[in-house]
């Protein structure tokens, strides 16, 4: 079962630093080069470039109130879900991402998760 994981490429987990503006502001985040092939095919789906991409969810992740000291950790997360989410055929291969029903994925994966409890629980 290793081997699947250890035999990839290895510049699939060197770190990456990449430099960008959020909200004017200059900062830097460091992520896997893994990550961020996930984050550019996120971003194109939608038309963003990356740097708008990341610029998005972190002032969405702003305004939903979480804390951004762990972001690095956010967007491997958001990568995760991502492909998550395409594997249990919430995203279509192709489309814009913006255009989904999020609302309605996120009440189905409720569901998923908690078999028998009302997904507006």
């Amino acid at each position: 079962m290793c081997r699947l994981f250890i035999g990839a490429e290895p510049s699939l987990w060197e770190a990456q630093t990449r430099s960008l503006r959020l909200e004017g502001i200059s900062t830097s985040v460091r992520l896997e080069r893994f990550y961020w092939e996930v984050l550019e095919e996120i971003a194109r789906r939608d038309g963003h470039s990356l740097a708008r991409l990341i610029g998005r969810l972190a002032r969405e992740c702003d305004e939903a109130g979480h804390d951004q000291g762990g972001f690095a950790s956010f967007l491997r997360v958001c990568c995760g879900r991502y492909q998550a989410l395409r594997l249990a055929g919430e995203i279509p291969a192709e489309g814009a991402i913006a255009d989904l029903d999020a609302e309605a994925i996120l009440a189905r994966e409720r569901q998923r998760r908690e078999p028998g409890q009302d997904a507006e629980a």
